[in-house]
């Protein structure tokens, strides 16, 4: 088996130039899906920044329900400072929208230099990053979102001589739900990528069990710095990333289990 993988990787060998000459292609190939991606964003950019804009209108309307239905609003205070926002959400969404050809273009950048097991082991976690992603994504629209800016609007004070209303900047709400989505996009790839680095051998679940009390200080730092002075949003934030944590250990256990399986068959059908 072991000859075999090297005499694999042996027939995928080529020259240096060759290299550079595919990493430059898939490279311009991602270039163009990103381009594409933004443009067709840019077109779209009034819809997304509406659909953005969505979790706060409805912690404003739970807040102020006499305000349901109405516009909201929200502050803008450059000449074209507007323009810029549109132009980072639709870089935004056209990250989120062309990650699978870029993920699929490094993917196949490295696949020659993989043995045969390692592409099959290495597929379906590509698949599931996105997948992961997006329920990150959703976390954030339909849950973390919502939960932080209910927070803010119990700042407001809307009886006595002086009154504070949260109207925040465009480009500061934009900017929390971008970095929100990437954030939780990214904690989303835990298991993901601890499984991965379980099926190669990097990692174990005795290792990860281990590593709470240090995952526990992390995620909660994690939670802290993504959100609003408020104990119950981090509460919220971090409770589902500890509980990636935990699924990930049961992941990394089974996969373990598997490989262990695969190893004793191996080596009963190289006894034999």
């Amino acid at each position: 088996m072991r000859i075999a993988d090297e005499d694999e990787i042996e027939a995928s060998r080529a020259p240096l130039l060759d290299h550079l000459s595919e990493l430059r292609q898939r490279l311009v190939a991602s270039s163009i899906a990103l381009f594409a991606a933004f443009a067709v964003c840019f077109f779209f950019v009034d819809p997304i920044f509406k659909f953005l804009a969505q979790p706060f209108e409805t912690a404003r309307d739970g807040a102020h329900p006499d305000m349901a239905g109405q516009p909201i609003e929200l502050i803008n205070t450059g000449a074209f400072g507007f323009f810029g926002v549109k132009m980072q959400i639709a870089l935004f969404a056209a990250i989120v929208l062309s990650f699978p050809i870029v993920a699929w273009q490094a993917y196949a950048f490295i696949a020659p230099g993989l043995y045969r097991r390692e592409r099959l082991a290495v597929a379906p976690f590509l698949a599931a990053a996105p997948i992961m992603f997006g329920l990150g994504a959703a976390f954030v629209y339909f849950v973390a979102m919502p939960y932080a800016l209910h927070f803010a609007f119990d700042q407001e004070v809307t009886q006595g001589a002086i009154r504070v209303r949260y109207l925040p900047k465009v480009e500061e709400y934009m900017g929390l739900v971008t970095t929100l989505v990437v954030a939780f996009g990214l904690m989303f790839q835990m298991p993901v990528v601890l499984s991965l680095l379980a099926r190669i051998g990097i990692v174990n679940a005795p290792l990860l069990r281990a590593g709470r009390r240090y995952a526990i200080v992390g995620i909660a730092a994690f939670a802290a710095l993504v959100t609003p002075n408020d104990v119950i949003s981090m509460a919220v934030m971090a409770l589902p990333v500890y509980a990636l944590y935990e699924v990930s250990i049961w992941l990394v256990a089974m996969i373990r289990k598997a490989r262990d399986a695969e190893d004793s068959a191996a080596a009963t059908a190289a006894a034999e």
